[in-house]
């Protein structure tokens, strides 16, 4: 059960990042303050995919053994989607799609990448590594 539940989350969030992104900037939150809004907003371009890309990665461990090239795979299907909803937001009134977003959108994949590949692929981050095993255990 807990497998399937991992299984699903990557495109549950993918779900929740359509609906939001379809909403105005501030239909969810607005803080008072104008300007740690929009930081805080602009901030999260680079955790959302990365996110994504997590959750794509822990579903995938819970299925096979992952391999660096699925690895990369998985990675540039998180970026994909990044340009995907950047794209989807021009066409919503009160949104805004811009390159710069984009960036952000897929180096926050790409930091996640990074850390990822090294724990499971190097050697490296032993309690990140730990922690994918996991999920890789659950097959």
């Amino acid at each position: 059960m807990v497998k399937w539940i991992i299984r699903v989350l990557p495109f549950l969030y993918m779900a929740l990042i359509w609906v939001l992104s379809s909403m105005p900037a501030d239909a969810v939150v607005e803080l008072p303050d104008l300007a740690v809004d929009r930081f805080l907003k602009e901030s999260m371009h680079l955790i959302e995919f990365g996110i994504l890309y997590v959750l794509l990665v822990l579903a995938a461990l819970t299925v096979f053994k992952l391999t660096p090239g699925v690895n990369i795979l998985l990675a540039v299907l998180a970026c994909f989607y990044g340009i995907l909803d950047e794209i989807h937001q021009s066409f919503v009134p009160y949104r805004s799609a811009t390159v710069i977003d984009a960036v952000k959108d897929i180096t926050g994949v790409l930091v996640c990448w990074y850390l990822i590949s090294r724990a499971l692929f190097y050697g490296k981050f032993k309690k990140l590594a730990n922690f994918l095993g996991f999920f890789n255990k659950a097959n």
